[in-house]
């Protein structure tokens, strides 16, 4: 089959190119490098850097694209609402547009963020608009398209660093502040919870819905079905790397839970997320 992921580069879209790749496609990544890493790049795939507003320059024939490029990140999202629109709405409807014309299939990366209020952020906000650009595009032009919504997703290749500058989440965050001697910082009083998902069920939740004919007439869960408050994911950490925290003010958008509670991608698709995350911490 041949596959085009887009943010080919970054985490989640390397670690998919590499089960493609593993599994024979013929795979073509788009990437304009600004948080994927040429060092992710996966042997024998296809790499242009470029970005997906520039998507027409393509010639390629595709079956299936996997559309996960975006700016992410709620925090820096607030001082970049023109560069994440562009990437996150505006490149949306230009990977549909491309795939209406090469009567391609299309699996877009959603958001669990739609799940709160999308005023609370630019990244919630377009998040949102992309996944209804998406359906209009299902609904008016009868593209083969379906969502995946993530959660928390933690793994190898995870960003590390912080998030204003790197767009790093909270486990690549801590472990930058561990490589460099610092306390892990708590966001407000820790006791918001997230569903942590491994990387490895992310892909195999997109691959279950990219391969298959199945159809869900709103979107695809992709979490774990469990979730921990911040202040039990640093207990982890601290019994790992015997660390201090410190806490610091609450930011904005920042919800109080995120949690997989809709199970259609697990009846209807066979998907089986499992807990790795202690494990995971442990092998840090």
């Amino acid at each position: 089959m041949n596959i085009l992921v887009t943010g080919g580069n970054g985490f989640i879209g390397s670690n998919l190119i590499e089960r493609l790749i593993e599994e024979g496609h013929y795979v073509i990544s788009i990437d304009n490098l600004s948080s994927g890493k040429e060092e992710n790049c996966v042997s024998h795939a296809n790499y242009l850097y470029t970005d997906i507003n520039d998507i027409n320059v393509l010639d390629f024939k595709a079956d299936l694209v996997y559309h996960l490029a975006a700016l992410s990140r709620i925090q820096p999202s607030f001082n970049k609402p023109d560069e994440t629109f562009k990437s996150n709405v505006l490149g949306t409807e230009k990977i549909m547009e491309w795939a209406r014309l090469k009567n391609a299939k299309v699996v877009y990366a959603g958001s669990s963020s739609i799940h709160h209020d999308p005023y609370q952020s630019p990244y919630a906000m377009y998040k949102y608009l992309g996944e209804e650009v998406v359906k209009m595009y299902k609904k008016v032009y009868g593209v083969n398209a379906e969502i995946a919504r993530f959660y928390n997703v933690y793994g190898p290749k995870e960003i590390v660093g912080d998030q204003e500058n790197d767009g790093a989440a909270v486990i690549g965050i801590w472990r930058d502040q561990i490589a460099n001697n610092k306390p892990l910082s708590i966001v407000g009083d820790g006791n918001q919870k997230r569903d942590f998902t491994h990387v490895d069920d992310i892909v195999d939740g997109l691959w279950r819905i990219g391969m298959k004919d199945k159809k869900h007439k709103d979107a695809w869960e992709l979490g774990s079905g469990r979730n921990y408050s911040i202040n039990d994911v640093y207990e982890m950490f601290r019994s790992k790397f015997k660390t201090q925290c410190k806490y610091i003010p609450d930011q904005a958008g920042n919800y109080s839970s995120t949690l997989q509670v809709n199970d259609d991608a697990q009846r209807r698709l066979g998907y089986d997320p499992q807990d790795r995350l202690q494990k995971y911490i442990r092998s840090l």
